[in-house]
């Protein structure tokens, strides 16, 4: 019932034409189901007598309730039409709206597959059960109520047979839905495995043919498509149980009521024409078990996508914003300070990816973050922007708790360039404006001038230049340039780079950083492995399995952090000091003459404003 509920709740606008459609459908089947009591009396009545006009005018009422009808079936197609497509619409956007307002943590909980699958198919299989079932769900029970009704009035001991065969019909169905019911959950997640390795394999098509693994992927593909059509096969093949079962049931009843009829016909208890009619009412009667059948296994398949649907729908999201009349609306400065913060990315886990972390960082410093694989580097830089919270502790920026901010404000106020680089179907000016939807040319120009993007910009057609879908159409390292010039454009209090000048050349690393250092009140934390990258920051901390194992400068670290030796070391090893001293000082030949960024920065206050957003 629950997921009837959250289904009809859904209807919206299209409420009027749901309750239109059911008058329709019940209008309608209430003619046709007075037609054969109009064809009963013709024969009982007009035909022994002869009445020609009598038989006329009775012809002449079957042909108004059959336009009548025709009339409204139209009408409910029109209706349901607009149900069903209205209701995938609202689900869809609900669905949508839902997953943009979910948190991080949450989202780790599903795979994208799987929340794909559920905003195409489930909905389609729900569309498909309101537009198909509409009807029938309507049609079906009324046609049963009311032929049961007339079939009563015309005869009652031949009704009788209808109380022997209506409790089996509804044992089989009960049994049949039972069955079935787990069978469509388990469609749908064989539907999201397929979904998961179609997905995986377009994702990585350059890889697949670049390790010629073209056999193992359709290996995969085969082993979840035959998963798919084997829980199918298996899901369909009991769900048509229902058919044969019907059938058997409608020629038994058939029979019955025939070799009763004609005994009470021949004792004079009971006229041709009432069991002529009796017969429509029991072709009636039996389709309308059938179509309540398959309405029940409609219903089944669209509240088990239902069902997945509302567990997204439902999900509460981790962050909470706080109220609005409550939220800070505006970062102060760029400081940034973790008090005893542990983090874990779910409750469930072991251990913890962070633990007990204090650091502070002053507004307007540059600060370099080091350390190894699975050090925590970059859940501590995502613990500023509240993509996650601090699982204990305190995370604070511009000296208040991430958790006073209002979301938009803060996450304006500070600046990620991810490790993982995203760029978006459409040209460079429509990706570089999501950091300043009201960037204009000049602003954007010198936003990748500051990144180093006008070094390969005219090559793929300048800010109007198309970059194929997630950026296909550049390389790694100019997707990376692009992104921190999204990310400049926001002017944000704080500046993280998550790893994102790993794909960059040493010299235009350099330049990038160059470039930076002269944009005024921004704080600024390097994610990096090459300590090149971080050896001018103000201070370098160096991360250890999710612990602060040291904080300093470079000079100060080399002397006394064994794990900052360590990479230096290994890093030497392969590039030479001096080399290592050039790459991160390069010759001012290398370097452009950095461009003034006091007009770059001019309207940075004007951005960031002191009034929430929505």
């Amino acid at each position: 019932m629950r997921n009837l509920k959250i289904l009809f709740s859904y209807l919206g606008a299209y409420r009027r034409d749901a309750i239109l459609g059911v008058m329709f459908v019940s209008v309608e089947t209430a003619l046709e189901l007075f037609i054969p009591v109009i064809m009963a009396n013709i024969i009982d009545v007009g035909v022994p007598a002869g009445d020609v006009s009598y038989m006329l005018l009775q012809g002449a009422y079957m042909l108004v309730c059959a336009a009548l009808s025709l009339v409204l079936g139209l009408g409910y197609a029109r209706t349901s039409a607009r149900v069903a497509s209205g209701l995938g619409a609202n689900l869809r956007e609900a669905e949508y709206h839902k997953i943009q307002a979910l948190a991080f943590g949450n989202l780790d909980n599903y795979d994208a597959s799987s929340l794909v699958t559920r905003m195409t198919t489930d909905i389609t299989v729900i569309q498909n059960a309101v537009g198909n079932g509409f009807r029938p769900m309507v049609r079906g029970p009324m046609t049963l109520i009311v032929g049961l009704i007339y079939a009563l009035i015309l005869s009652r001991p031949l009704a009788t047979v209808f109380a022997v065969i209506l409790p089996v019909l509804a044992i089989v169905l009960g049994v049949i839905t039972w069955r079935v019911s787990p069978l469509y959950r388990q469609l749908q997640t064989s539907m999201d495995h397929l979904n998961g390795v179609v997905q995986e394999d377009l994702t990585a098509v350059r890889a697949v043919k670049a390790y010629v693994r073209a056999e193992h992927e359709q290996a995969k593909f085969d082993a979840v498509n035959t998963e798919l059509a084997h829980t199918a096969t298996k899901t369909f093949g009991n769900a048509v149980l229902n058919l044969p079962v019907f059938q058997l049931s409608m020629y038994v009843a058939a029979l019955s009521i025939l070799w009763i009829g004609g005994r009470m016909i021949l004792a004079g208890e009971l006229g041709v024409g009432s069991l002529t009619g009796f017969m429509s009412y029991v072709l009636l009667i039996m389709n309308s078990l059938m179509m309540i059948s398959n309405v029940f296994l409609l219903l089944t398949r669209a509240l088990a996508s239902v069902e997945r649907i509302s567990r997204v729908i439902d999900e509460r999201s981790l962050i909470q914003a706080p109220a609005a009349d409550a939220a800070v609306c505006e970062v102060a400065d760029g400081s940034v300070e973790f008090r005893d913060v542990s983090f874990k990315y779910r409750a469930d886990a072991a251990e913890d990816v962070l633990e007990h972390i204090d650091l502070r960082i002053e507004p307007g410093s540059t600060v370099g973050v080091l350390g190894g694989t699975g050090s925590g580097k970059s859940s501590l830089v995502q613990l500023i922007a509240r993509l996650y919270d601090a699982t204990e502790g305190a995370v604070l920026v511009g000296g208040r708790d991430v958790r006073d901010y209002d979301l938009v404000a803060l996450r304006d106020a500070v600046g990620i360039v991810l490790q993982k680089n995203v760029l978006f179907t459409g040209t460079v000016r429509e990706n570089l404006q999501w950091g300043a939807p009201d960037a204009t040319d000049e602003e954007l120009l010198r936003a990748c001038r500051a990144a180093c993007v006008d070094e390969f910009l005219d090559r793929i057609g300048g800010l109007d230049g198309e970059l194929g879908q997630g950026g296909a159409g550049v390389s790694g390292g100019q997707k990376q340039r692009l992104c921190i010039a999204r990310t400049l454009l926001k002017h944000p209090r704080v500046l993280i780079f998550d790893d994102s000048t790993s794909a960059v050349d040493m010299a235009t690393d350099a330049k990038i950083r160059e470039h930076i250092a002269q944009i005024p009140d921004t704080t600024v934390i390097i994610i990096a492995q090459r300590i090149a990258s971080v050896m001018d920051a103000d201070r370098i901390v160096v991360l250890d399995d999710g612990h602060i194992h040291g904080v300093g400068t470079h000079e100060e670290l080399l002397a006394d952090d064994n794990i900052y030796q360590e990479i230096y070391a290994s890093q030497m090893e392969f590039a030479g000091e001096g080399e290592s001293k050039d790459a991160s000082e390069p010759p001012a030949s290398q370097l452009a003459e950095p461009e003034p960024v006091a007009a770059y920065v001019s309207q940075a206050d004007a951005r960031k404003g002191g009034e929430c957003r929505a």
